[in-house]
């Protein structure tokens, strides 16, 4: 066996409100980012009342980053800059990278008993590829395999590789992987990860043991009594798992099943320059493109062949 990552922080997520009014969870932001290099920010937004969500995401811009919108229950509208537009549904992905700008939106719309469930990750460019031409990929929920391992776990890989599965968004700068994880009871997980690659996983459901020594990572939930030591630290639901460096996770269930979120990618180790939905590396970065968004030269690209 390789060196298995340990736990080196949870974070609980907190609620925040977003876009026109909408309440969302954030499971980590701009205060956690540097700590989670490529990755910039993870909103669970999780409601079955409309009035928590439909205000949505109206126009707004983006620069230098991508965005990783994955809608579990209910769609999404959507549309941009680039002449994209459509619905994105339950179980679908949409990967945006925004790179020298995009000016798009997202309207939350819930299943007809109101359950609205995604998440959206930020995932940060480095300096050589903030200025690329922008790309969208809308990812169907047909086009995500899912593989079943030995011990029981299901895995849709949305990025990345499982079990000799490859998921459909690939040839990102960052060398990322996306993974949905679903352990049974009773079962555990080995899942291998490029050492020195920054790796995260976000609880959904249920609980489960993260982390092979169980007991010896650091607590970041604000003097909550969230964490009950004499069960060996089950981690539950909107926890927020930073791992260390290591080539290997080991994850195990008690007497139900968790499901999580997986997420690495390479770290970038450059400055990081961020003003809401602008992410770039200098301050005068930041100005010229608050600037050109004022005085409409924020765009720079053709558009692309409308998607439905």
């Amino acid at each position: 066996m390789g060196s298995v990552r340990r736990i080196r922080k949870v974070l609980k997520s907190k609620a925040t409100i977003e876009g026109a009014g909408v309440n969302l969870k954030r499971a980590f932001g701009f205060h956690h980012a540097p700590q989670l290099d490529p990755f910039l920010l993870l909103d669970d937004f999780h409601s079955d009342n409309p009035d928590d969500y439909v205000r949505g995401f109206p126009w707004h811009p983006h620069r230098g980053i991508e965005t990783i919108t994955y809608v579990l229950n209910g769609e999404v509208e959507h549309g941009d800059s680039m002449g994209n537009k459509g619905v994105i549904r339950s179980g679908d992905v949409q990967w945006m990278t925004a790179g020298s700008g995009i000016i798009h939106q997202e309207m939350p719309k819930g299943q007809k008993d109101g359950l609205m469930w995604g998440f959206q990750l930020w995932a940060n460019l480095p300096a050589s590829n903030k200025m690329m031409d922008p790309h969208y990929r809308e990812i169907k929920n047909t086009q995500i395999p899912e593989t079943k391992l030995d011990g029981g776990a299901k895995v849709k890989v949305i990025c990345g590789e499982v079990n000799r599965v490859k998921g459909p968004v690939r040839d990102i700068v960052i060398d990322p992987e996306y993974l949905d994880v679903t352990i049974p009871a009773r079962s555990e997980f080995l899942h291998s990860v490029r050492p020195g690659h920054t790796v995260f996983a976000y609880v959904m459901e249920g609980k489960g043991y993260f982390d092979q020594g169980r007991d010896s990572f650091a607590y970041d939930v604000e003097g909550a009594n969230y964490f009950d030591f004499e069960r060996e630290c089950l981690i539950g639901p909107e926890s927020l798992l930073m791992f260390g460096d290591g080539d290997q996770l080991m994850f195990a269930t008690a007497e139900e099943a968790v499901k999580f979120l997986l997420v690495s990618g390479r770290p970038i180790g450059e400055p990081v320059a961020w003003y809401g939905p602008i992410v770039m590396n200098t301050q005068e970065e930041l100005r010229i493109a608050f600037e050109e968004y004022q005085n409409g030269t924020f765009i720079k690209h053709k558009k692309e062949k409308t998607q439905s």
